[in-house]
């Protein structure tokens, strides 16, 4: 089944509450964002599953998990982490809010395997969940006000603010 625009647009949408910004009064006592925390806690009771992936991962690869705040009770949207290469390093996400994931590429050299091995896992450990390509994720979601106004992008939406965050990269 291909995901089209309107259906993450409608997952988006019951998860951030359209036209409020996020540090104002009122957002947290939002439908929106009480389902966002709910979805948070899913994925802390769920955290064995991501760290059993990891594990594996992490045997193949040198990888920093950038989810463990989400255990200390933080709201976040997904599953994070990094894979280091070389000359960069890889990000990668599974959503909390549906069954999504994404491979953060920069078509850095001899990315590709990496990225394909990290796919393979994750769609062994999370059945049924798509990938959401860069067509899709770097569209902009109208009326959400995750970071700053008309810049939440669907990646950003669905994964975390650390979607374009590289912890290490070498020019």
């Amino acid at each position: 089944m291909t995901v089209t625009r309107s259906d993450l647009f409608d997952v988006i949408y019951r998860f951030y509450p359209r036209g409020i910004p996020r540090h104002e009064p009122g957002y947290d006592a939002t439908e929106e964002h009480r389902r966002l925390v709910e979805a948070a806690k899913r994925g802390r009771a769920e955290y064995g599953t991501w760290e059993t992936m990891l594990r594996r991962l992490g045997d193949r690869y040198h990888l920093q998990d950038e989810s463990l705040h989400i255990l200390a009770g933080w709201v976040d949207p997904a599953y994070s982490a990094h894979i280091f290469l070389p000359t960069h390093s890889l990000g990668f996400h599974v959503s909390f809010l549906g069954p999504y994931y994404a491979v953060h590429r920069t078509d850095g050299p001899d990315e590709e395997p990496v990225a394909s091995d990290i796919a393979q896992e994750i769609e062994a450990a999370y059945r049924g969940y798509q990938p959401i390509l860069p067509e899709l994720g770097n569209e902009v979601v109208p009326d959400v006000d995750k970071i700053w106004k008309g810049t939440a992008t669907i990646y950003l939406c669905l994964f975390s603010v650390v979607w374009g965050h590289h912890p290490f990269s070498i020019p």
